[in-house]
């Protein structure tokens, strides 16, 4: 499919609001990796636009009446009409993130257009349903109210790889909080940042309650140690949530981080594959092998070895690798030219280390053009080869032996990292018990799905905090307690202060 289309051009920053002039001349230009052209460029934000930006959101949130002290009724109102503008603009949600970091569009179809909606809506039924104030007995007698009140101000840095879905993983508890935020979405996914600024206003949320400001490490580093914000929401690398983790601590800023994973599938003795590719595929690969929870280290009994890498070599082969924006293809480019560069750099690395390289490894035929790289496969991986121990991000899957489920457990949290993983077996309840003792946030059986239900976040080097379920919206709260509360108030009245 032609990638020949008028360039998307935004001169301004939404801020406060309105579509505001920068402080500053830069510009930041989008490249298609399908196509290595250039395919749209947006006004980069600095450090005075970062200050204007912060003061917009302070504004919003201090306003006597305003967002922070809406009824949670009221904001869950304006959350699902958030929701109802960014439908009418999923399917140019889902073009724009494949246009820019090579997500095929018929991922970006059902998981960009889909899952913010989902965590949304999510996310104004939980307003609703949670009580503003909780009565408790006190233990030295008297009553005690629990009140929970929004953090505040929160700067809210997002990656490139699943733009949109992660924006919605901050925007929407942080929103149904009573929060006012300021975006900054990665260089490399800023065309599809631009539409959130048409579903603010579609949804009638309060002048400088979202402020979107395109940037690069600099300006990410000054909204996380900015002065007028409260908390910081970080996904991307372990080694720049190391860097905002150490300014969060000296200021006593909250924050959470989800950052990297190099997660475990434990395949067990009695797992059926062959009737799984789908979610093998989803599991291991997904959006080109650029997902942070993927299982990219397969573990596999001895006894079916042989069988369990000729299934994923298998696998690896057979996929179309193509444009992004081709409804056919399953693995499309890498998102950058240094990304694509590091990851044959591990295959390399991979290759001295004397791993057997059984499928892929180089640059498809016909694909010269564009970022691409075949999906790989690595049989004989020890789990201290390199391959398996650092974060590759791309279509590169490790395969390690192991004898017995106590070794295959032992393998899988011997790992810096414990963001994701999954566990394969046709008995559900011995599945359950595996996942149990793996050291890592969320486990998935026969297949990995992300539901707004439940929390999701790592362990160890993979980050602090949790996303979603009620646990996403407790972080961006704070607690208050007041003591000696009449038995005779009622609590009823609680219900239309901030949830």
């Amino acid at each position: 499919m032609s990638q020949q289309q008028e360039a998307i051009e935004q001169d301004a920053l939404f801020i406060g609001g309105e579509w505001t002039a920068p402080q500053g001349g830069g510009r930041i230009a989008v490249v298609s990796p399908s196509s290595e052209q250039q395919v749209g460029s947006v006004a980069e934000a600095g450090a005075a636009d970062a200050d204007a930006a912060v003061a917009a959101a302070r504004a919003a949130f201090a306003a006597r009446g305003g967002w922070a002290s809406w009824e949670a009724a009221r904001r869950a109102d304006a959350l699902d009409a958030f929701a109802d503008a960014y439908e009418r603009r999923a399917g140019e949600f889902a073009r724009r993130v494949s246009l820019q970091n090579g997500m095929p569009i018929a991922i970006a179809s059902r998981i960009e257009a889909g899952i913010p909606l989902a965590v949304y809506r999510y996310y104004a039924a939980l307003a609703r349903a949670l009580p503003a104030v909780e009565r408790r007995a006190g233990v030295l007698g008297g009553s005690i109210d629990v009140r929970r009140h929004p953090v505040g101000v929160v700067a809210a840095i997002v990656p490139w790889n699943f733009p949109q879905t992660l924006t919605a993983f901050k925007l929407a508890p942080a929103l149904a909080a009573g929060c006012a935020i300021v975006l900054k979405p990665s260089p490399e996914t800023v065309l599809d940042a631009l539409l959130l600024a048409d579903c603010a206003r579609d949804a009638g949320l309060p002048d400088g309650v979202l402020n979107i400001v395109p940037g690069g490490r600099e300006l990410g580093a000054c909204l996380v140690a900015h002065p007028g914000v409260d908390k910081v929401a970080f996904t991307g690398s372990t080694a720049a949530g190391r860097s905002i983790a150490e300014v969060c601590g000296r200021l006593l800023r909250p924050v959470t981080l989800e950052l990297g994973g190099k997660s475990a599938a434990i395949v067990l003795d009695d797992a059926e594959l062959e009737g799984a590719v789908e979610q093998l595929f989803g599991a291991t690969l997904l959006n080109n092998g650029q997902t942070c929870f993927l299982s990219t280290r397969v573990l596999a009994p001895r006894a079916r070895y042989d069988e369990v890498v000729e299934l994923l070599a298998a696998l690896a082969r057979g996929l179309t690798v193509g444009d992004a924006l081709d409804p056919q293809t399953e693995v499309g480019p890498l998102a950058t030219s240094v990304q694509r560069e590091r990851v044959r750099g591990y295959v390399e690395r991979g290759r001295a280390d004397g791993a057997r390289l059984v499928a892929g490894g180089g640059v498809p035929a016909g694909r010269e053009c564009g970022w691409f790289l075949e999906p790989t496969v690595f049989a004989d991986v020890r789990n201290d080869d390199a391959i398996a121990r650092e974060e590759i991000f791309g279509p590169v899957l490790a395969v390690i032996p192991y004898d017995g489920e106590d070794e295959a457990v032992a393998l899988a949290n011997d790992s810096p990292y414990g963001l994701g993983g999954t566990v394969w077996t046709r008995d559900l309840e011995r599945g359950a018990a595996v996942a149990a003792r793996m050291q890592t946030g969320t486990v998935g059986l026969n297949a990995f799905l992300l539901d707004p239900a439940a929390p999701f976040g790592g362990v160890k080097a993979s980050g602090l905090g949790r996303e979603l379920g009620p646990e996403g919206l407790a972080a961006y709260q704070h607690v208050q307690s007041i003591h000696g509360v009449a038995e005779t108030t009622s609590t009823a009245a609680g219900q239309t202060a901030s949830v």
